[in-house]
């Protein structure tokens, strides 16, 4: 069981920006050609379900080439800031505070 979630969790599962830019962009090109098509293939068989069938082709295919994060879409990856030490950043708050110096108590 254990090999399995670790193969799933193997699998890139993002896109970056650009990559959702490009999918979006292929999608839209796709179900508008299809639809074209489709008004165009109906009109001539005078059906109008031979323009739905090809519009849901064209949904299918879209989906098919722009869901799964192909590695077309990951191109692109965002640099990440390296993460900073938290224990380094409360000690010098500490010091900034009480001046670098221990406060001795006034009787």
């Amino acid at each position: 069981m254990d090999a399995i979630k670790e193969r799933l969790n193997a699998i890139p599962s993002h896109m970056d920006y650009k990559g959702q830019k490009l999918a979006e962009q292929i999608f839209q090109i796709i179900i508008i050609v299809f639809a074209v098509v489709g008004f165009a293939w109906g009109y001539v068989c005078e059906q109008f379900v031979q323009t739905v069938y090809i519009l849901v082709a064209g949904f299918i295919l879209s989906c098919l080439l722009t869901l799964p994060p192909w590695p077309i879409y990951r191109r692109h990856p965002l640099p990440w800031q390296k993460p900073r030490d938290d224990s380094k950043e409360v000690s010098q708050k500490e010091s900034k505070k009480t001046g670098g110096k221990k406060k001795e108590k006034s009787k």
